[in-house]
C-alpha cells in the first residue's frame, strides 16, 4: 500500500526532521514535491546529494520562504524557541490550504494559531523514529479537521506508530514514549554494569544485555501475551529468576516510574509556561 502525501516542506532537518526525510524515501511513500531547509551549507549539500531540494538558512535568508511555496504540508523541525518567530516569518507566504505540523515540545497549538491562519497540528515523536520504530502522538488545533489529522498521521506512519490524542495529553505522552527511550537506555547501562561485575568483559556484557532487551521486546511484539504473563513464563518457582525479580520488586519500581513520569510532566508544563 502506497502512502500518498501532498507537496511537503521540512524546515529543520535535525534528528526528527532527518528521521522523517529518511521515512519519506522508503518504498511505498509518494511525495510529488519535497523541499527542505537546514542551517548550514554543508548539511544542505548533503541533502542535495540524496536527491532532495535543499537550501541553507545561514546564508539564504529567504530559504524557508522558498521551501513553503505551494507546499500543502509544512513540518516545523526547528527548536521550540524558534517556532513562533519562524511562523511570524512564514505567515504571509504560506499556502491558504497548508497544514502546519510542529514537533516542538512545549509550544501549544493555540500559540501557533495566533501566528498563522492555517490549520495546525502538534506532534510528539520519539527517537526510535530514526530507525522506523517511532511512536508519535498527534493533536489537532482548533482549526484542524479530521482530514488534517489523518494527513499528519500518514506523515508520521512513515517512521512508526501514530497515536491520536487530545492536546491536554500530549505532554503526558512525552513522559512515556518521548522520554521512555532514555529510561530503557538507563536500564541497559545499569544491567551492563552488573554483568561486568560478574566478570564479563565490557564487549561481552554489552552484547548480552542489548540482545536480551531486543529479543524480549520482539518476543512481546510478536505474541499475544502481556508482559506479566511473559515474565511468569521465565520465572520458575523457587528458581534464580524468581529470586532476582523479588529483589527488583523490593525497589518498588512502579512507584519509582510513577515519580519519574510525574517529574517529567511537571518539567514539560514549566517549559510550556516559558520556564
Amino acid at each position: 500500500m502506497t502512502e500518498q502525501l501532498p507537496s511537503l516542506a521540512i524546515l529543520g532537518t535535525g534528528s526528527m526532521g532527518g528521521a522523517i526525510l529518511h521515512g519519506l524515501r522508503q518504498p511505498g511513500v509518494s511525495v510529488p514535491s519535497l523541499r527542505a531547509t537546514t542551517r548550514t551549507d554543508a548539511s544542505a549539500a548533503a541533502l542535495r546529494e540524496r536527491g532532495i531540494e535543499a537550501r541553507a538558512t545561514e546564508h539564504e535568508h529567504d530559504a524557508n520562504r522558498w521551501a513553503v511555496e505551494d507546499a500543502r504540508l509544512v513540518l516545523l523541525g526547528v527548536k521550540p524557541a524558534q517556532i513562533l518567530p519562524l511562523l511570524d516569518e512564514l505567515a504571509p507566504h504560506l499556502h491558504p490550504e497548508a497544514l502546519i505540523v510542529s514537533v516542538a515540545a512545549g509550544v501549544t497549538t493555540e500559540a501557533m494559531e495566533a501566528r498563522v491562519a492555517q490549520a495546525v497540528v502538534r506532534a510528539m515523536p520519539n527517537t526510535p523514529a530514526l530507525v522506523g520504530r517511532g511512536v508519535t502522538g498527534v493533536s489537532g488545533g482548533s482549526r484542524a479537521s479530521a482530514a488534517d489529522l489523518a494527513l499528519a498521521a500518514t506523515l508520521f506512519r512513515t517512521v512508526g506508530t501514530v497515536i491520536e490524542l487530545p492536546e491536554a495529553q500530549i505532554d503526558a505522552l512525552s513522559t512515556v514514549s518521548g522520554s521512555g527511550p532514555a529510561y530503557v537506555f538507563l536500564l541497559i547501562e545499569e544491567f551492563t554494569r552488573a554483568a561486568e561485575e560478574l566478570g564479563f568483559e565490557e564487549e561481552v556484557a554489552a552484547l548480552m544485555v542489548q540482545q536480551t532487551f531486543l529479543g524480549a521486546s520482539l518476543l512481546l511484539e510478536g505474541g499475544e501475551e502481556d508482559p506479566a504473563e511473559l515474565r511468569r513464563r521465565v520465572t520458575s518457582p523457587k528458581g534464580t529468576t524468581e529470586r532476582a525479580v523479588a529483589v527488583l520488586q523490593e525497589a518498588e519500581l512502579a512507584e519509582v516510574f510513577g515519580r519519574a513520569t510525574r517529574a517529567a510532566l511537571a518539567r514539560a508544563k514549566e517549559l510550556a509556561a516559558g520556564g
